[in-house]
């Protein structure tokens, strides 16, 4: 998708609750409070009158099985008005991008003109899928159309105990029964992409995370927390300014005994959400808003899961730039979502690469090089962590601020995602 409609969608603002690790400071948080938290945050800090948005569009990948339209339940919780709709979309890891995207899409269509986008995800409130076995034998004592024979049936089912015990959830590859950890060691391994370059990008995610935290640059983007037991979080929890590439290459790998991603390399399991103001230049131009940015394009790719599984990126983030008529070299920031740093520097390679260019892109000559000056400035989701729906909206609020404080004038956003998916977006400071 290429941005070049008349009626352009803009970008106003842009918040974030703290991101924390899972099964801590928001535990008893669920994905739709964290996402109400991160909207009214950002209703108090744009000050837009209620009256004027026409919808929330959020992005998610743990869904609540009995509330699954998540941004409908944000409107009705905050107490919006009744015409503020609501709908809920999922890509992956790439969902909060993509409830962006579907964002500026309706604005420039014409079909509104003030939404709210974002995601949000709660890992710690992931829920527990009894085995289908016993769902089916249950089910007519749950609708209370049991008969003594459906009883005799249900405890049948009970033996061996093993098959109907609760399993742990389990991030896997549906078609290939992978997880995403294991693909990315092979990825490592295929790419040659050694330890040491894993450990060193992230540390360097680390201090660059925490130097931008310790001179305020998140303090307009972070909405503080209160939890239900009455505590407050203010901050991020996860960044680690201390770690070292000595620190880290301590760590065992923990997808395969020989492998080498860590712990320290990868994104933890994170609770948190974000979101983004949006709306058409000219409702923004009537409100008293200045605008920070706005998407020049985007573009979404899928992979073969069983080949490469995170690569996605490397294919996705040239055709953005292709749509936007620009060429590497003419992008100020570039930010990559580092699911593992193994998989950041695999879509790196692949950018720099000749064959690849010609194999997969169709292209004669590689995308370019990155430089690191360039990449991840503010640190990346292995420093602050990554709820799954919500990264998408952290990264377009950052490097829309990142334009318009410091006068650049082009971001170039990648994101893999499972399912073999990649996204990208180019933004463009106003």
């Amino acid at each position: 998708m290429s941005s070049q409609a008349s009626r352009r969608a803009v970008i106003v603002g842009g918040v974030r609750t703290p991101f924390v690790r899972a099964f801590a400071e928001f535990l008893e948080l669920d994905t739709i409070a964290l996402g109400t938290a991160a909207v009214r945050g950002l209703l108090e800090r744009t000050r837009v009158p209620h009256h004027a948005i026409d919808a929330i569009v959020w992005g998610g990948v743990i869904l609540p099985g009995l509330s699954p339209n998540v941004g409908r339940e944000i409107a009705l919780d905050l107490k919006l008005p009744s015409s503020v709709e609501g709908m809920t979309v999922t890509r992956a890891c790439a969902s909060g991008l993509q409830a962006i995207t579907s964002a500026a899409s309706a604005i420039e269509r014409g079909d509104a003109d003030v939404i709210i986008a974002g995601g949000s995800d709660s890992t710690s409130n992931a829920e527990i899928k009894l085995p289908q076995k016993l769902v089916h034998a249950a089910a007519p004592l749950a609708f209370g159309k049991a008969t003594p024979a459906d009883v005799l049936g249900l405890l049948s089912t009970l033996m061996p105990i093993t098959d109907v015990l609760p399993r742990m959830p389990k991030i896997a590859e549906r078609t290939t029964g992978q997880v995403m950890g294991e693909a990315a060691e092979e990825m490592a391994r295929r790419n040659e992409i050694p330890r040491a370059a894993q450990d060193e990008l992230a540390a360097r995610s680390h201090h660059r995370a925490a130097a931008a935290i310790a001179r305020g640059r998140f303090a307009d983007e972070i909405v503080p927390v209160k939890t239900p037991s009455g505590a407050w979080v203010h901050g991020d929890t996860i960044v680690r300014g201390d770690t070292s590439v000595d620190r880290l290459a301590k760590l065992r790998p923990v997808f395969a005994k020989d492998g080498t991603l860590s712990a320290g390399n990868s994104t933890p399991l994170t609770d948190g959400a974000s979101a983004v103001l949006l709306m058409s230049e000219e409702r923004a131009k009537a409100l008293g808003l200045r605008p920070l940015a706005a998407l020049k394009s985007w573009s979404y790719v899928g992979v073969d899961p069983g080949d490469q599984l995170l690569i996605g990126p490397a294919i996705a983030m040239p055709r953005a730039l292709d749509r936007a008529g620009l060429t590497l070299d003419q992008i100020d920031l570039i930010d990559i979502h580092e699911a593992f740093a193994a998989q950041v520097l695999c879509v790196l390679k692949m950018l720099a690469s000749d064959g690849f260019a010609q194999a997969r892109l169709g292209k004669e000559r590689a995308v370019g090089a990155v430089p690191v000056d360039k990449l991840n400035v503010l640190g990346g989701s292995i420093a602050f962590g990554h709820p799954f729906g919500a990264t998408g909206a952290r990264m377009v609020t950052t490097m829309a601020n990142e334009l318009a404080a410091t006068g650049k004038r082009t971001a170039l956003l990648g994101i893999c995602a499972a399912g073999g998916l990649g996204a990208a977006a180019v933004l463009e400071r106003i």
